[in-house]
């Protein structure tokens, strides 16, 4: 079995059941093969954890990288980067849902890894909200922070066959582009 074939079933599950609940067993039954054989690609389950969170990171970072590169006016690039954001949360990719995931509960040494990776990923809408023309005084991360969390909540209410995600992403950032007023 491929790394990535072991990374797509990891992530489906991690998506569905939670961390936590996903043993290696469970991976390994569902990959088809037996569980000793996945320390061969990943030396433990934090290690594949942090695996499959990374793909999720580069596979939504790629997508907002590309979503933005031909916009140059600082609404355009951040609408362009939030609608790719929702779009991949909305798609059927567990490495992307796996990036919502609630990190809480992680031993801390994974959770600070883990954490990382998603302060890295998220340095694009610092750099993004950075450039918009807000008012004076707004606090600019607390605003990042609350249009990050909107749109990550979303996967939790969405129903296919309603507004795009095209649709809920412009609508947020028309709502939250009516504070520069």
């Amino acid at each position: 079995m491929s790394r990535e074939r072991l990374l797509a079933v990891s992530a489906r599950l991690f998506a569905e059941g939670g961390f936590e609940a996903t043993s290696m067993r469970d991976i390994a039954g569902k990959a088809g093969m037996l569980a000793g054989s996945m320390y061969y690609h990943f030396p433990s389950k934090n290690d594949l954890i942090a695996a499959v969170y990374e793909a999720g990171v580069e596979e939504i970072g790629a997508a907002v990288d590309e979503a933005i590169e031909s916009k140059n006016d600082p609404w355009a690039r951040l609408e362009a980067a939030c609608v790719a954001h929702l779009r991949s949360l909305l798609a059927d990719s567990a490495h992307a849902a796996v990036m919502t995931a609630d990190l809480r509960r992680l031993e801390p040494r994974l959770r600070r890894r883990l954490v990382t990776l998603r302060d890295g990923y998220e340095k694009r809408f610092v750099e993004l909200v950075a450039a918009l023309p807000l008012p004076a005084g707004l606090d600019r991360s607390l605003w990042r922070l609350h249009l990050l969390g909107a749109l990550n909540w979303t996967p939790t209410w969405y129903r296919a066959g309603g507004k795009s995600p095209a649709m809920i992403a412009r609508a947020l950032v028309t709502a939250l582009r009516s504070t520069r007023k």
